[in-house]
């Protein structure tokens, strides 16, 4: 696949119209507070951090066209493989690590054997988030 023909790679998986491509792409960033108890009056609250952000990608994939029919099974088992994958779209933006929380399938459309024409997928993903230790400084936070 060319590069230009790619939505979003996470990792080894290539999202684009030649083999799974996403519907709708969702993002969702979330902030922690930390309720502070006081005497005599209400709690206050502290900011304690960002949560991790989370990004769901509802996509389908059509078996018989391109692809094959286990790419949803490939997400799975790297999901499984607990490694965080580097994720990068096709305008070249890095959106730095992330690692498959969930994923999600539906299959429709079956021909006579039971082989869906149609595989619909929901891939949820969390934000590994940056390591800012000492050897990550050291090695230029790769």
């Amino acid at each position: 696949m060319q590069l230009g023909m790619v939505m979003m790679a996470l990792g080894v998986f290539r999202f684009g119209i030649s083999s799974g491509s996403y519907q709708n792409f969702s993002r969702s960033a979330s902030y922690r507070w930390g309720k502070v108890n006081r005497i005599g009056r209400s709690p206050a609250l502290q900011f304690t951090g960002p949560d991790a952000e989370s990004i769901k990608l509802d996509g389908v994939i059509y078996p018989h066209f391109k692809g094959g029919l286990r790419q949803v099974e490939l997400m799975r088992l790297r999901a499984k493989a607990a490694k965080p994958m580097m994720m990068v779209d096709g305008l070249g933006w890095v959106w730095d690590r992330w690692v498959i929380d969930q994923v999600e399938e539906r299959k429709s459309v079956f021909l006579r054997d039971g082989a869906p024409r149609k595989i619909e997928f929901t891939l949820s993903l969390k934000s590994y988030g940056k390591d800012n230790g000492v050897l990550s400084s050291f090695l230029g936070g790769l």
